[in-house]
């Protein structure tokens, strides 16, 4: 029994790092006060990259977001990757630039993204902006992300988030509340104790001589994670731009909005395992406090699986507790819960209410307890390869 005690607490102490970690981002986010800006100076020259996959249904929306914010000599290019409908002629007839791009074998958004690179380096621009096809722009986002990105010399990231579409269901809105917390509440966290934040797919500007070094051409299914703590790595890690804003919406599809999230999970759990304990090595090793920032935000869970851990071992240790008289372990576990617990009603305090009633957040451990599945699906059968999520209703 008192092995069984020792490797209870080494797996405690194991998720008590990232419960920690996420406390003190949420913490922060509250409690410290918003840096100010640096003044922007002169608007740099600029494209905007859209990589589009079968997106000719909402294409046009996208386009006239991001042309209603550009001046005579930007320029907007769509990637039309692998697409078996009419999104090239949809982006052209909207009035992007269109380059179209087929190639069985070398599917994904990496890709699509090294393919906009390499056209436009024909006739290179001071700064290149990533926004995603099923997006849209909020007012002056273009100018904050390209003015920053040229000044602070590294990628700059707007803050995006996803809203879940009309009539949507409690999953889905409790959804929305966790994406609230991983991009809007943690992201400000480390904003505001002046550490870098995760690339987030869209809404990304990146100076061109950074991004035309990028090794962009891959499969993998969280390429903006991997080129986030690249760039942390080379010296230029990102920084958040929370004034800049990019909004998009959780598919309607109940198939597609299951396929989005599994391909986000298990692409975060993959690079969590593969590559945090490599770079945490080298960011102790180099004195490179970013990557070593970046790495240990990584190494957060998602928030269903880390209730998940936290609940599992509270059970464990109250278990434990019944068998051998020995209250300690699970005393801690209790520690640690209610360290979580306390965290998650701050951030829905300050960043939650618009999205869950305070009855309605009582449903997010069901919901944590209804996606086993997916974690138990990591284990067995895990995503590897990029596949559009279906967005309409079937």
């Amino acid at each position: 029994m008192i092995a069984l005690e020792i490797l209870f607490l080494l797996v405690l102490l194991a998720l008590a790092v990232p419960v920690c970690v996420f406390a003190l981002q949420i913490g922060a986010a509250l409690v410290l006060r918003r840096k100010l800006a640096a003044p922007l100076g002169a608007r740099p020259t600029l494209a905007v990259l859209v990589p589009a996959h079968d997106e000719a249904a909402g294409i046009a929306a996208t386009i006239a977001s991001v042309r209603a914010q550009l001046l005579p000599g930007d320029r907007l290019l769509v990637v039309a990757d692998n697409c078996t409908d009419d999104t090239g002629a949809a982006a052209m007839q909207a009035g992007a630039e269109v380059l179209t791009r087929f190639d069985a074998e070398r599917r994904g958004k990496g890709y699509a993204l090294d393919a906009g690179v390499r056209h436009l380096a024909q006739a290179p621009v001071q700064v290149l902006i990533v926004i995603d096809a099923d997006c849209l722009l909020e007012a002056g986002a273009i100018e904050l992300l390209a003015a920053r990105s040229l000044a602070e010399n590294r990628p700059i990231q707007a803050l995006y988030m996803m809203r879940s579409p009309p009539g949507a269901s409690l999953k889905t809105k409790v959804a929305e509340f966790a994406w609230a917390v991983k991009n809007r509440a943690r992201a400000l966290g480390y904003q505001r104790v002046g550490l870098p934040c995760q690339l987030m797919g869209t809404g990304m500007a990146f100076p061109w001589e950074q991004i035309a070094r990028a090794d962009l051409a891959s499969g993998h299914i969280v390429e903006d994670l991997k080129l986030g703590l690249e760039c942390a790595r080379a010296g230029y890690a990102p920084r958040l731009c929370e004034q800049a804003r990019v909004t998009s919406v959780f598919p309607a599809n109940v198939a597609g909005a299951h396929t989005q999230r599994t391909r986000w999970e298990h692409g975060h759990l993959g690079m969590m395992l593969k590559e945090g304990p490599r770079n945490l090595f080298d960011a102790l090793r180099s004195g490179n406090r970013d990557l070593a920032a970046l790495t240990v935000d990584m190494c957060v869970p998602p928030l269903a699986l880390l209730t998940l851990g936290v609940l599992a071992l509270c059970v464990l240790g109250l278990l434990m507790w019944a068998l051998s008289g020995h209250l300690l372990p699970w005393g801690f576990a209790l520690i640690n819960a209610l360290l979580l617990g306390a965290a998650v009603l701050l951030a829905w305090a300050k960043f939650g209410r618009t999205i869950l009633t305070f009855r309605n957040l009582a449903y997010a451990p069901i919901y944590a307890l209804r996606k086993i599945p997916v974690y138990l699906q990591f284990l067995v059968r895990r995503q590897v390869a990029w596949v559009r999520s279906q967005r309409d209703e079937p």
